[in-house]
């Protein structure tokens, strides 16, 4: 059996804050998540805002280093690195973020943010090898050569994303993390830089992690899909399974959300609406983190934290008692 490329085995990732003079308390941002990504394959990670997704991403990088935990990848393990030891694994693993414009320094050119990564990891190469490496990283993307010396407030929003996917691939990593890449674009725009996404992750084996709220999306690019509730996993399972027999009722909750382009059809669903607020994560309900907005919960589910397991009639794994 091969060796995933990326491995998460219990990682959390903790922060202390402050409560009163004397003592803090621990936010759980990410509490407990395992996975495991094949090289070439696509991971989609979905769930509500605040639920620990782009927490998670930043712990895999090594912004965020994990409370507790362990994280492998290509073979290597990453937790408890020094930043000198985790530098030359930087280069397999880059991201893509949110906020296109935002993510480029508006100072510099095209061409000087894409060469940027490689002053840091191939600082061999000549201005001559940069330059063109830079053109091919643009090409890739569909950016004309030509633009090399514009600026980014000189380019649409969807253009300054496929800077930021030339910028993070120019070093040809083997890992992609994309933390809501498509959320800040037009429709049109989203489905153009997913497809580029697909086409790259074929031509160069690519293997991704795609953070996304739209779950229309998150179906069309991944193999696999974990959903994500304040912090914890509540079903991990391959796309078909996951959106055709959701097994939690968390997953049933947002797959009923996304809407049918039938009117039909979208009047006649069963939805379930998920009732209350989404719990703090400073002080998160005890047992199931999910049960105070359940529509299935019952007492036995604030008593024990139920362990990601496989279900009874399907290949899913779900973290649920009456799954």
């Amino acid at each position: 059996m091969s060796t995933p490329l990326l491995k998460l085995e219990d990682v959390r990732v903790h922060f202390p804050i402050a409560d009163g003079f004397w003592h803090s308390r621990a936010l759980k941002a990410v509490d407990g998540v395992s996975f495991e990504l094949e090289a070439g394959s696509t991971l989609g990670v979905v769930g509500e805002s605040g639920c620990g997704k782009s927490t998670l991403a930043r712990a895999i990088l090594g912004i965020h280093p994990p409370t507790s935990g362990r994280i492998w990848l290509d073979g290597t393990e990453l937790t408890g690195l020094s930043r000198r030891a985790m530098q030359p694994h930087r280069r397999t693993m880059q991201i893509v973020f949110q906020d296109p414009l935002a993510s480029l320094n508006p100072r510099m050119t095209v061409g000087e943010a894409i060469a940027e990564p490689l002053r840091v990891f191939r600082p061999e190469l000549s201005a001559a090898d940069r330059r063109r490496k830079v053109r091919q990283s643009m090409e890739l993307v569909g950016l004309l050569p030509n633009q090399i010396n514009r600026y980014p407030h000189e380019f649409s929003g969807g253009q300054c994303q496929r800077i930021g996917i030339a910028r993070a691939l120019v070093v040809e990593p083997k890992l992609l993390l994309c933390d809501e890449p498509v959320s800040a674009l037009d429709v049109s725009i989203q489905a153009q830089i997913v497809n580029l996404l697909m086409d790259l992750q074929k031509e160069m084996g690519l293997a991704l992690l795609f953070i996304a709220h739209d779950l229309s999306v998150v179906r069309h690019i991944s193999d696999r899909v974990m959903v994500m509730y304040l912090g914890k996993t509540m079903e991990l399972a391959d796309r078909d399974t996951l959106y055709s027999q959701p097994q939690h009722p968390y997953t049933q909750a947002l797959i009923g959300a996304v809407p049918i382009p039938d009117p039909v059809r979208e009047r006649e669903k069963e939805v379930t609406l998920l009732s209350g607020e989404l719990p703090s994560p400073l002080s998160p309900p005890s047992g199931c983190v999910f049960r105070t907005r359940c529509p299935i919960a019952q007492e036995v589910c604030a008593q024990s934290v139920p362990a990601l397991k496989p279900a009874e009639r399907s290949p899913a794994a779900v973290a649920c008692k009456f799954a």
